[in-house]
């Protein structure tokens, strides 16, 4: 009888070299080298999260990683952020570690040809079929598809509709992030035909995480009914918990969110060292998909401070909180092995059962 524990070696795993089919997504100040080498040394694979860094942040972050785990990990980062050119080139310059790169909008078919041909995955996270396509054709190797109960921007096709469109559109490894957090979830991605999963709150809410302990609190103390989607804080729809700012977001005016995007972007300029030249950049780099307009992605470019003041100074009130739907159905915070462990031994049970199911199903026909 084959060995069930094969079932969870899938075409993710061989081309990440990681042990589990589970991702661990590139959350913003949270995804630090500390959970990036917790979550692979458990046997994930983890991505860093470079997009908030500046370079030399992210060249520091990198050889700090090294040092922490074995393990090849990915690095996330967007085309448009100030200091990107730099940042390829950093990540291009570590290829001996650095195994794939994830992104949402913006590189090109010819850096995503300079990845390839440094031997770098190309793993980009996207909410739409067409965008997976456009990827695939791009030069990518493998597609991540966040269905709406994702935290952050969310598209509004839930992950159960949006898994198989993607699975039927492309002919790439996929990993599907959107509600998962344990092993069941994994049995239910690679029955639909997944490679993996990719989870995002549930790596969040680990004592590996670096999230103040008053923040993760407020993350176990959220039921689903406090988790929901809003377009106030720059025009696209991004899922958050609500709390005493988003009430304030909610409320204002155009005239408040103006002044939020302007006092924001200040912060964002004292913190990372961007001229205002570069943050108009930034903010036009988002504009150039046709997803929001320039005020929109000007809030965009600045909201990072508000999810900063919560995830790294621990402000759970004062702060904006991304946030999975998943979280609100997870009460407790174990350790990245801990949770692996658990999410291994979950999924094959299941598909154990599945596989004593389908015999007996036989026999009833």
């Amino acid at each position: 009888m084959a060995d069930p524990r094969a079932s969870l070696s899938t075409p993710l795993t061989e081309m990440l070299g990681c042990r589990l089919p589970v991702i661990q997504t590139a959350m913003g100040w949270i995804a630090t080298p500390r959970l990036v080498a917790a979550s692979s040394n458990a046997g994930a694979f983890g991505f860093l999260a470079g997009a908030v860094m500046k370079p030399a942040e992210l060249a520091a972050a990198i050889d700090e990683l090294k040092g922490m785990t074995p393990h090849n990990f990915g690095v996330n980062f967007h085309s448009f952020q100030p200091g990107a050119k730099d940042i390829v080139e950093i990540i291009l310059a570590n290829a001996d570690r650095v195994r794939a790169v994830s992104f949402g909008r913006g590189p090109d078919a010819e850096m995503i040809g300079k990845f390839r041909s440094a031997g770098i995955i190309c793993i980009p996270t996207v909410g739409a079929v067409k965008h997976a396509q456009k990827m695939v054709a791009l030069g990518c190797q493998a597609i991540t598809i966040q269905g709406g109960e994702g935290g952050g921007h969310t598209g509004s096709v839930a992950t159960t509709i949006l898994l198989p469109q993607v699975l039927d559109a492309v002919d790439v490894p996929v990993a599907a992030a959107g509600g998962f957090a344990d092993g069941r979830g994994l049995a239910a991605a690679l029955a639909y035909g997944a490679s993996g999963i990719a989870m995002g709150s549930r790596f969040m809410m680990t004592s590996d995480s670096p999230v103040p302990q008053q923040v993760k609190d407020a993350y176990t103390r959220a039921g689903t009914q406090d988790i929901f989607v809003t377009s106030k804080i720059d025009g696209i729809p991004q899922r958050m918990i609500r709390n005493a700012m988003l009430d304030r977001i909610e409320a204002g005016g155009s005239f408040a969110r103006w002044r939020r995007g302007l006092l924001a972007a200040m912060a964002m300029k004292h913190e990372t060292g961007a001229s205002w030249g570069e943050l108009l950049a930034a903010a036009r780099g988002m504009t150039s998909h046709g997803e929001m307009s320039l005020p929109e992605a000007m809030l965009a470019a600045a909201a990072p401070t508000l999810l900063q003041k919560a995830v790294v100074d621990g402000d759970a009130i004062g702060g904006l909180m991304a946030s999975g739907q998943v979280a609100g159905r997870l009460d407790d915070l174990p350790s990245c092995t801990e949770l692996l462990a658990r999410i291994e031994a979950e999924a094959l049970e299941r598909i154990a059962a599945l596989s004593t199911v389908t015999p007996q199903l036989k026999g009833a026909a």
